[in-house]
């Protein structure tokens, strides 16, 4: 018997269950995945020889990735073998660019445009120290009417189930309760929430109700006005969290350490394990989409945070933005399964 699936097909459930009917299919219907990035970003990565102050320095040919929080997790979903829709805003040439670079890698895309210019990242390899060196550029700025359009899509675009994920910084223009207004929207069409953002938008965006928080430690910390937390006091502040928050699942990422996972019922610190970093763009990108996947597969919160934590391992092992490979995710998660207690 032939399978159809609402999520590869794109067909409306009306028209399959008309289409199954006739023709006997067997039908999978699939939760979407939908990344929202309101500041994506063209990451440019290079070479030199050595970095010297005040001279011309040689780099080698630049290397593009489309970028930015939920447009890497779209990619990274990607290379785990899964689906997305990357929902972003864009505009300019390094928006066509960038749209480019998204059909290159075979991502489905839906995208709302702006009149500023998308912004460009660019870091820098210096093979003589083998240090490598950020330079973030500011994004653009969003009109009343582009962001609102913005809404107005995602009201369109979620199914019930759905998991819609807000992951990125605000850019110049949107309101600080923007991810709260997401909210909203994903409450109404019965989606699930998922939340990795940080700066301004944090604190309205945890008003929501929540399927998945994926904060750092600083980024928790930042909540109760903190640098950052010690153990005894990282306990206290996540259950202090999930008491006064609509949160079903909050995963926070301890970096080189692994991730505490918490819910109702749970409080369980996961290990990393120990590998040969090479670069940490992308690691916590990576791990959310790891996560997400389990989630649209059913699993339950311990196994979505032992595959998100391998995928951000996974990220660390190549230079560049390339995020995490499926074959090296595989490995680090069987490892992880032998050896975390059950």
């Amino acid at each position: 018997m032939k399978t159809l699936t609402r999520q590869s097909k794109n067909i409306p459930l009306r028209r399959l269950l008309r289409l199954a009917t006739k023709h006997s299919f067997k039908i999978t219907l699939l939760s979407r995945i939908l990344t929202l990035t309101v500041n994506p970003v063209i990451d440019k990565s290079t070479t030199i020889s050595s970095l010297i102050p005040n001279q011309k320095l040689n780099c080698t040919e630049p290397i593009y990735y489309s970028g930015g929080g939920g447009i890497n997790v779209s990619r990274a979903i990607k290379n785990l073998g899964g689906e997305s829709t990357a929902l972003y805003l864009s505009g300019g040439r390094t928006g066509n660019h960038l749209q480019e670079l998204l059909s290159k890698d075979s991502i489905d895309q839906c995208i709302i445009d702006i009149k500023d210019i998308t912004r460009e990242n660019l870091s820098v390899h210096d093979l003589n120290t083998d240090l490598q060196y950020r330079f973030g550029l500011p994004g653009p700025f969003v009109q009343k009417h582009e962001w609102q359009n913005s809404l107005d899509k995602i009201e369109s675009l979620l199914n019930e189930n759905d998991f819609l994920v807000a992951s990125g910084k605000l850019t110049a223009g949107i309101p600080d309760n923007y991810y709260k207004l997401v909210g909203d929207i994903v409450k109404r069409k019965k989606a699930k929430f998922v939340v990795d953002t940080k700066g301004r938008a944090l604190p309205h965006a945890i008003t929501s109700e929540m399927y998945l928080f994926k904060p750092n430690l600083n980024e928790l910390a930042s909540l109760y006005n903190e640098q950052t937390l010690s153990t005894k006091s990282l306990k206290e502040a996540t259950k202090k969290f999930m008491s006064t928050h609509a949160c079903e699942i909050m995963v926070v990422s301890l970096g080189k350490r692994g991730a505490l996972l918490v819910t109702s019922n749970l409080f369980q610190y996961i290990a990393a394990p120990i590998v040969d970093e090479k670069n940490t763009i992308g690691a916590g990108d990576s791990m959310l989409a790891g996560m997400l996947i389990k989630a649209q597969a059913g699993k339950n919160a311990k196994v979505m945070t032992e595959y998100g934590i391998a995928c951000g391992a996974a990220a660390t092992l190549k230079r560049g933005t390339k995020l995490c490979q499926l074959k090296d995710v595989e490995l680090i998660f069987k490892w992880l399964r032998r050896n975390v207690k059950i």
